[in-house]
C-alpha cells in the first residue's frame, strides 16, 4: 500500500487528506481510494467538493466520486493522478519505487 498525505487549506478549511493506493484485478492495476469526513451529508459533501478540486489542482485530473448507500462519499484516484502527484518531488521517489515494488 501507498498512502500519499496531504495537508492543504481550501476555502479556509485546513485539512488533511489522506490517499491510499493499493494493487487490484487481474490486470494489477494501481487504484486509490479515499473518503469525504464529515457527520452530516452537507459536511461530507462540502469535504467532497474541496478534496476534488484539490486533487484536479495537484494532478489535472478529477478523482471519480462514487457515493455510496451508507452515505459515505468515496473518491477513486488511478494511474494517471499517481503520475501527477510524482511531478512534485517530495513524492516522485516514494511514488517511482512503490511502483517498481508492485509490479508496474
Amino acid at each position: 500500500m501507498l498512502r500519499i498525505r496531504i495537508t492543504a487549506e481550501v476555502d479556509g478549511v485546513r485539512r488533511e487528506y489522506v490517499i491510499t493506493y493499493g494493487r487490484y484485478g487481474s490486470n494489477n492495476v494501481a487504484k486509490g481510494f479515499a473518503y469525504a469526513r464529515g457527520d452530516t451529508p452537507e459536511v461530507r459533501k462540502a469535504d467532497a467538493e474541496r478534496f476534488s478540486a484539490l486533487v484536479e489542482a495537484l494532478t489535472g485530473k478529477k478523482p471519480r466520486i462514487r457515493r455510496r448507500s451508507d452515505g459515505a462519499i468515496e473518491f477513486e484516484c488511478y494511474e494517471g493522478h499517481l503520475e501527477g502527484f510524482a511531478r512534485y518531488a517530495e513524492l516522485a521517489d516514494a511514488i517511482k519505487r512503490w511502483l517498481e515494488e508492485t509490479g508496474q
